[in-house]
């Protein structure tokens, strides 16, 4: 990457963290679309990872106290993690070009069906239903394309935890997944050691967003 790429990338991971501190999310939608646009999918997913696992472990123990009454957020995260671990698979072996094309299409869902329907909601009942397929079928597009937001935000936005529940939930989904992306992408050969290194240096630009986020 030249510097010019990597001052780019530099300020994505800022403002994702900032959108990560106050809401819980946002950080994949904005740094993974500059990264896949400016190296490819793979690329973005791969170093994604490790500042990921570290925000969200973070997030995660913050408000670890403020968690749903019962088994929601881990059966919502145990979904995910079986989701992402087919999505890791199919990260690996497509194209380069289909991939990207479905990052733009889920950006371009979300986006649409987030302006139709602000105000859209889930009661508790119907919520505990989907829980896990929904969490299975977000876990597949975090695992394949790094942007799971088109349909475990638009879901779990749809349920109305308080923001403390809501923080909790979406931490402990993407950390969970984090756990089984790492080792899938190492088995696939999609991390390696420079991946792993762009990783770890942008776990200090998201701190940085993170905490003027938070």
């Amino acid at each position: 990457m030249t510097t010019e790429h990597l001052v780019l990338v530099c300020v994505t991971f800022v403002i994702g963290g900032i959108f990560k501190g106050a809401t819980g999310v946002g950080a994949p939608l904005v740094a993974i679309p500059v990264m896949a646009i400016l190296v490819d999918v793979p690329f973005a997913v791969a170093v994604f990872l490790v500042p990921n696992i570290v925000s969200n472990a973070w997030q995660t123990w913050r408000f670890r106290k403020t968690k749903p009454s019962g088994r929601f957020s881990w059966k919502f995260a145990g979904a995910g993690m079986v989701g992402a671990g087919v999505g890791s698979f199919v990260l690996a072996k497509f194209s380069g070009a289909a991939l990207i094309t479905s990052v733009a299409v889920l950006i371009l869902f979300y986006i649409a069906f987030r302006l139709r329907n602000p105000s859209w909601s889930l009661n508790w009942d119907l919520a505990n239903t989907l829980v896990i397929p929904v969490g299975g079928v977000g876990g597949f597009f975090q695992g394949s394309t790094g942007l799971s937001a088109p349909v475990s935000v638009t879901y779990m936005s749809a349920v109305g935890l308080r923001r403390e529940e809501f923080v909790f939930t979406m931490s402990l989904y993407f950390f969970a997944m984090t756990l089984v992306q790492i080792p899938a992408q190492v088995f696939f050969g999609v991390m390696d050691i420079e991946r792993f290194g762009y990783g770890i240096a942008a776990v200090a630009p998201l701190s940085v967003g993170l905490m003027i986020g938070g």
